[in-house]
């Protein structure tokens, strides 16, 4: 790899603690502490994402395995974690910071940045009373699931290796009080930036306005180029419009594949539009819009499927209070929140009718879409699996096409409610403008065929801690092209033998 491409620019622009003392502490007028990675005496390299790697430019893979288990650096490359704040769970927790992740730095190709960190490679000050390291159970989930999500179309941060550390790390997955023994893993992820919301509140919390400023034109500069920034006294306004586009766009995403997040604190916002942070994450199996997979979000669910519309809506709120000091208009701000809630389900029923093959939405689509939640909801249909079941003529499309997404046994009135639902959508059908064959080949290109499954992952992690990565590797596979069935052993509703199994249905922030 081309490793000594690597900068620090970073670094080179913001004030930072360059003592390099790993204490967990409160780090005061500075954006990031240089940080020692931990030493690991016995790694190993279990997968290169070299597609990747040469896309940013870092190139093949020679004998640089030391380094993506972040051992062995050369000397240019100075590594250091990032000071940022958050509202966790709706409640300000103040300083938190990059608590397992330690920076690289940035790699520059045809002009577009992207950054390289090491997640899991020890502790860094914003720890807080953590050791830094990560397990092989969530750095697989990591490393599949971001790339997952990139080829099926959602923005997001991407995986570039993932490394055993050859140590044991204790962790309690379930807050239980029993602490297990677990291998220790270490992901090498890139992003154009890792820029968070927390970022923006941590300097409004502590009134440093002018690095605030800062920090905001760096952002437009470099990631923002829709943005002009010479002489237009409305670019904050402007930018932050274009923060809460990037923002619904993946959320939208999230929706149409099913994927469910777990932990939108805003310290998990990426302030370009990324998804960012897997831990207790899923796909949909079941529809259900009070689906949380994360165990510490119960019993409330705040972070539920159907809630990460509004939680984002909210999200933004606290970074418009955070980044008020460069606007200084709270009608510019309160107009584009309002609009965001507005444009949100506009776009969210444009979706959907992609999803079903409309070619537009319809004034009577409201009800439709309003009726179809309820069937899924009641019923408790696979979500993917459903549409799956749809994509086909419509004079070919029956009942007993949806078996295979069936998670009880329904009853009389429950397929009768299924009839008549499928005979109101064949009738909506027909008011499409466009042809069966181009309503179709919308629906192939909108609903995936392979999703990452808990379950699925669940397998490879199991698997893959006894030392075996047939599966892993397949899932890999098959994700690459997830909108072609390839692999139908994967296209099925989770098993019964899964429900409720710690580490696929429940799952918790422990990593």
């Amino acid at each position: 790899m081309n490793i000594t491409a690597i900068t620090q620019n970073f670094t080179k622009l913001f004030p930072g603690d360059f003592s390099g003392n790993l204490m967990q502490r409160q780090t005061p007028d500075v954006l990031f502490s240089i940080v020692e990675p931990a030493d690991f005496n016995n790694t190993e390299l279990i997968d290169f994402n070299e597609d990747l790697s040469l896309a940013i430019g870092l190139g093949k893979l020679k004998n640089d395995s030391d380094f993506l288990a972040a051992q062995n650096l050369p000397d240019h490359v100075e590594t250091y974690a990032t000071a940022y704040a958050g509202h966790q769970f709706g409640n300000w927790a103040g300083q938190l910071g990059d608590g397992r992740a330690i920076y690289a730095g940035e790699i520059f190709k045809d002009g577009k940045q992207t950054e390289i960190q090491w997640k899991g490679a020890g502790a860094t000050p914003y720890s807080r009373h953590a050791d830094g390291r990560a397990v092989l159970r969530s750095s697989i989930r990591e490393y599949l699931m971001s790339e997952a999500m990139f080829h099926l179309g959602v923005a997001t941060t991407r995986a570039l290796s993932l490394s055993k550390t050859g140590e044991d790390v204790i962790r309690d997955i379930q807050y239980s009080g029993n602490p297990q023994k677990e291998p220790g893993a270490v992901v090498v992820r890139t992003a154009e930036s890792f820029l968070r919301f927390g970022h923006f509140e941590l300097l409004a919390a502590r009134n440093q306005t002018d690095l605030l400023k800062k920090l905001a034109d760096y952002t437009i500069k470099n990631f923002y180029p829709e943005v002009n920034l010479e002489n237009n006294p409305n670019q904050y306004t402007e930018w932050f419009q274009a923060v809460c586009d990037r923002t619904l766009t993946m959320i939208i995403d999230w929706y149409r594949v099913g994927f469910v997040h777990g932990v939108m604190n805003t310290d998990n916002m990426s302030i370009l539009g990324l998804t960012i942070d897997y831990g207790p994450f899923s796909m949909m199996d079941g529809y259900d819009l009070e689906f949380t997979p994360n165990t510490t979000d119960l019993p409330g669910r705040r972070y539920a499927f159907g809630k990460q519309g509004q939680i984002s809506h909210w999200n933004l709120a606290t970074l418009a209070n955070a980044i008020f000091p460069l606007i200084n208009d709270a009608d510019a701000l309160e107009k584009i929140m309002d609009d965001y809630g507005k444009q949100f389900w506009t776009e969210h029923d444009q979706m959907l009718a992609k999803k079903f093959g409309f070619d537009e939405v319809l004034p009577e689509d409201e009800r439709f879409f309003t009726e179809w939640q309820q069937l899924m909801q009641d019923l408790n249909l696979d979500y993917t699996l459903f549409f799956q079941s749809l994509e086909k003529p419509i004079s070919d499309i029956k009942v007993d096409d949806f078996s295979n997404s069936f998670y009880k046994n329904l009853t009389g009135s429950e397929l009768n409610q299924l009839s008549v639902f499928i005979e109101k959508y064949k009738a909506r059908k027909l008011k499409n403008k466009i042809s069966e064959t181009q309503s179709l080949d919308l629906m192939s290109k909108t609903n995936p065929k392979f999703i990452l499954r808990n379950y699925l992952l669940f397998d490879a992690i199991q698997d893959a801690e006894n030392g075996d990565y047939e599966l892993f590797f397949k899932l890999k596979q098959a994700l690459q092209n997830p909108y072609e069935n390839r692999f139908p052993e994967f296209n099925q509703k989770r098993p019964s033998r899964y429900d409720n199994q710690t580490g696929s249905s429940q799952l918790s922030c422990s990593s």
